[in-house]
């Protein structure tokens, strides 16, 4: 690899870990249920982004199958979620009355 493709995906291995210690942030202080879901959404994101520039860094392309296990596990955790949360939040007709 040439030294500016090395550089490139240290920053990027670095952004993804400075978005990881703000992710645990947030994960922390969120003030709902809803903002610790979406955190766990994104941190998902970001294992998957950590993982395609470990595959960039030792050029290997037998991450890829993990890589999308892991987003369709994303995706489906997510809406998993939501709905848990829209069932949970919907009110019923006992107590509108």
């Amino acid at each position: 690899m040439t030294t500016a493709d090395d550089i490139l995906l240290n920053a990027a291995l670095a952004l993804i870990v400075l978005a990881g210690v703000l992710l645990l942030v947030r994960i922390w202080r969120g003030p709902s249920m809803l903002d610790r879901a979406v955190s766990v959404d994104v941190a998902a994101v970001l294992i998957i982004a950590g993982i395609a520039v470990d595959a960039a860094m030792t050029r290997t392309r037998y991450y890829l199958s993990i890589m999308l296990v892991l987003a369709f596990l994303g995706f489906t955790s997510s809406v998993g979620i939501a709905r848990f949360i829209a069932t949970r939040d919907r009110v019923t007709r006992k107590e509108r009355r």
